[in-house]
């Protein structure tokens, strides 16, 4: 219970009557009249206070929340008193949640119910929990105020918001339409299953003309393929210390949790099992799923991993890699890498290979990129740009170090890595490399 504006001014008067009595005896009994009524009319105000239990509450949110995405959220509020209230609410919203349309003050008339809509966006993934409502309700005569926490506690999923970078991918590889299930043609290049026969079109390859069906028919006839199926797409992200550097609005590992749900939809939608094993302080592993019914089920598994402050080991990602996967698969680990990296990343390579194989992708720094382009005018441009090149240049030779032992890499900025690692998947599954 709290005393209102109205309250403090009417003992603010007081304090000046009394004042005044000190030089005027007259009004002293004056002054203790109204001191005395004033203090009855409150305490008899304050019993008109409503109770918790006057107050019936209940929250309406979506299923679940895209991060960075304003969704709208209702609030049903009524209570049982016979006169109406002056009310002030606030939701118990999660520490990491936005909402630009609270608190809310308003009347609460007796025996309707109050409906009130408010966009909440998240600036953090993972599992949420909103908190009974606050809602401050006055006294009859609005002298005081009392806090009441009504409605139940609820929980609510934020999963990563991989629409835009879905859409971009769509139209970024228009040309390969029928490798994203949009259209489906099928092409004459290095495909690697029989399909069917059909009629021989200009432009065949003369090596897919089928003798026997040709002499049987009396005109030519093609093999149609397509790419293998059924293969097996292993994640590997790194949740180590390196990937919590911010990059734009999102962290790196945020956009690394982009690219894997872009590649998870295209090899879902192409027959190909997906499964997910975490390195860097995260044990966690998502056995294969095939199906485009199951990207549920891996938007649930990858929707709270979190980074760590634990250093990032190569060798015991390859170490649950194999332990893990024993079917032959293609491996896409993603990390952040350092100039240290290149020979403790080879070896993990090498012990993966035995089985699989490994492509790793890697998120270039696009504000190390940008300084580096920004022209020199002082001494320090000057030590700063020759910092940073000497960083890109042994940054460079770890690739190459890299391609000299024929590892695949994916070297790309965040905001482009969802794309480069789509086209680069698609490119190991049209060679054949699987």
């Amino acid at each position: 219970m709290r005393p209102t504006q109205s309250l403090l001014k009417l003992l603010g008067l007081l304090t000046a009557l009394a004042l005044l009595g000190a030089f005027l005896p007259d009004l002293k009994t004056f002054w203790l009249g109204a001191s005395g009524l004033l203090l009855l009319v409150a305490l008899l105000d304050a019993l008109t206070l409503p109770k918790a239990r006057n107050f019936e509450a209940s929250r309406d949110t979506p299923g679940r929340f895209a991060l960075g995405v304003s969704s709208s959220v209702r609030l049903t509020v009524k209570h049982g008193l016979k006169r109406d209230l002056l009310i002030r609410l606030h939701d118990g919203l999660p520490l990491d949640a936005e909402a630009k349309d609270l608190p809310w003050s308003g009347p609460l008339p007796a025996g309707e119910v109050l409906e009130l809509a408010y966009d909440l966006h998240f600036k953090k993934r993972g599992l949420h929990r909103f908190e009974s409502m606050h809602l401050m309700a006055s006294s009859q005569l609005g002298l005081w105020q009392k806090l009441c926490r009504v409605g139940l506690p609820t929980e609510t999923h934020v999963y990563p918001n991989y629409e835009p970078i879905l859409r971009f991918a769509l139209l970024a590889t228009a040309n390969r339409e029928e490798q994203m299930g949009i259209v489906k043609r099928r092409r004459n290049g290095a495909t690697l299953d029989f399909h069917q026969l059909r009629e021989y079109q200009d432009g065949d390859v003369l090596s897919r003309v089928d003798w026997k069906a040709t002499s049987r028919r009396q005109s030519l006839i093609s093999r149609d393929y397509e790419e293998q199926k059924n293969q097996s797409i292993l994640l590997v992200p790194d949740c180590g210390r390196r990937m919590r550097a911010m990059d734009g609005e999102l962290s790196q590992f945020d956009h690394c949790l982009n690219a894997m749900l872009l590649i998870s939809y295209i090899a879902l939608r192409q027959s190909d099992e997906v499964g997910v094993v975490g390195f860097g302080g995260v044990q966690r592993w998502l056995k294969p799923v095939k199906g485009p019914p199951a990207m549920p089920k891996i938007l649930n598994h990858l929707y709270d991993y979190e980074t760590t402050t634990q250093p990032s080991d190569f060798g015991e990602a390859a170490e649950r890699v194999m332990a893990c996967q024993k079917r032959r698969s293609l491996v896409i680990l993603l990390t952040n890498l350092r100039t240290e990296d290149s020979q403790d990343l080879i070896k993990a390579v090498r012990v993966m290979q035995k089985r699989h194989v490994v492509l790793v992708a890697t998120l270039k720094e696009a504000e190390m990129e940008a300084r580096a382009s920004q022209p020199i005018s002082t001494l320090n441009d000057a030590l700063t740009f020759g910092a940073l090149s000497t960083y890109l240049q042994q940054r460079q030779q770890v690739l190459d170090h890299l391609h000299s032992h024929r590892i695949l890499t994916v070297d790309e900025t965040a905001q482009g890595l969802a794309v480069a690692l789509a086209n680069k998947y698609l490119d190991v599954k049209s060679g054949g490399l699987l």
